[in-house]
Formats: structure tokens, C-alpha cells, sequence
């Protein structure tokens, strides 16, 4: 069975956003094709996407190596985020489906009990899924492949602190999915600028740590693919 390159380019994406592979660390085609247990021809692929993506950049004579953004470039993520995602959000409110609202008050519902709880964890994992289906209801495929890439360029770079009420930040969250649901665009807008001004103060520069890249053996999970 032929892996795809996109499971080999989420492989080696996902392991460059968690720091098994390090700025600036290099990546070979046979390195690469060994620990996710595929050939050399879908790694080929995948690290041409992941340049175009900015994640990873190829020297002449030296090969592929892990992108090394500036501060400069990490801050301007967050700037274009903050410009994007009120734009998704008064796109929702145009374009949304019944099945975009029942997700993202599901999401919202789930939010809030978490967040009476304290279950942070949680809370990280259906922000992010909040924010991703809130860009999905947009009905723009182009806008959804910029903010998911954003969210990962974020991630990579940034360790994200927990508010101090989360309670505060899934209600922000469910104004906006009202919005969205009346079909109030400009509402939604400006809810969603003001909720994304807030969680950029949580936003910390995550420190390089040199070191050498794990090397532990690490499959593609191939459920779905296709021949």
C-alpha cells in the first residue's frame, strides 16, 4: 500500500510543531523515510509542502533543515491571526450550515463544563477544535488552509498560558457562536477581534533548546489510506 505524501507531511509537521525536530535541525530523505517507515518518494513530497509552508527550508549543498523563524516573524503569526479570524468569523455568519452551529455549540457546551472543572487539558484541545470548525463554517477553503497553517506556525512557536478565567474565555466563545447563529456578521467580527486580542497576552516565545533530534522509531498511521 502507497502512504500518501499528506500523512507523511502531517507526520513530519506534527514532530516539527512538538520539537522532535529542532530549528534548524536537518532532515534527510532516508532519516525521514526509516522513522515513519515509508519510502523516499512521499518524504520528497511531503518536505517540498512543508517549505512552501514556511516549516521547512532547503540550503544549496546542504539539504532540508527545519525552518529558524525571527521574533519579528513569530509576532507577525499572531498580527495575521488577528486579522484573519475576525474575517472567518463574519464569514461564518454568512455562510454557516446547521451542522457548523450544532458542532460549535456542542463545543461551547462542552468549553464551559470543562472550564467549571478545571479540566485545562481538555480546554486546549476543544479551543482548538472551536477555532478550526469556526473556520470551516466560513465556506472559504483558502481562509481555513491559512488559519489552520497559522494555528500551526502558532503552536510551534508559542507556549499558550492558561487564562485566569477560563470560564470567561468559552463564554467569549459561545457570544460569538450567537453572533454566527443570527447571522450578525459584524458582531461576530468584532467579538472575535476583541476574544483574540485577549488570548495573544497568553502567548510566550517558546525557548530553543539545542540538542539531537529523537530518533525512536514512528510509523505513519495509515487508516484511510489510499492506494
Amino acid at each position: 500500500m502507497r502512504i500518501p505524501a499528506h500523512s507523511v507531511c502531517t507526520a513530519i509537521r506534527d514532530d516539527i510543531v512538538s520539537g522532535v525536530f529542532e530549528r534548524g535541525s536537518r532532515l534527510t530523505e532516508d532519516q525521514l523515510a526509516r522513522r515513519y517507515g515509508v519510502s523516499r518518494v512521499p518524504v520528497r513530497e511531503a518536505l517540498r509542502t512543508l517549505e512552501s509552508e514556511g516549516f521547512v527550508v532547503s540550503r544549496r549543498h546542504a539539504g532540508a533543515h527545519v525552518a529558524e523563524p525571527t521574533e519579528q516573524e513569530a509576532a507577525d503569526l499572531l498580527d495575521m491571526r488577528a486579522l484573519l479570524e475576525p474575517l472567518g468569523a463574519a464569514r461564518a455568519a454568512q455562510r454557516r450550515t446547521e451542522a457548523h452551529l450544532k458542532v460549535l455549540r456542542g463545543l461551547v457546551r462542552l468549553g464551559q463544563e470543562r472550564a467549571r472543572r478545571g479540566q485545562g487539558e481538555d480546554l486546549r484541545s476543544l479551543g482548538g477544535w472551536f477555532h478550526e470548525t469556526l473556520a470551516q463554517a466560513s465556506g472559504s477553503p483558502a481562509l481555513t488552509a491559512l488559519l489552520t497553517q497559522l494555528r500551526h506556525k502558532i503552536a510551534w512557536m508559542y507556549a499558550v498560558e492558561e487564562p485566569e478565567r477560563p470560564v470567561d474565555a468559552w463564554a467569549e466563545h459561545g457570544a460569538i457562536v450567537d453572533a454566527v447563529a443570527r447571522g450578525d456578521a459584524e458582531r461576530a467580527r468584532t467579538l472575535t477581534a476583541l476574544h483574540a486580542e485577549r488570548s495573544q497576552s497568553l502567548h510566550r516565545l517558546k525557548r530553543q533548546d539545542r540538542g539531537r533530534v529523537r530518533v525512536s522509531q514512528h510509523a505513519v498511521n495509515t487508516a484511510g489510506s489510499r492506494n
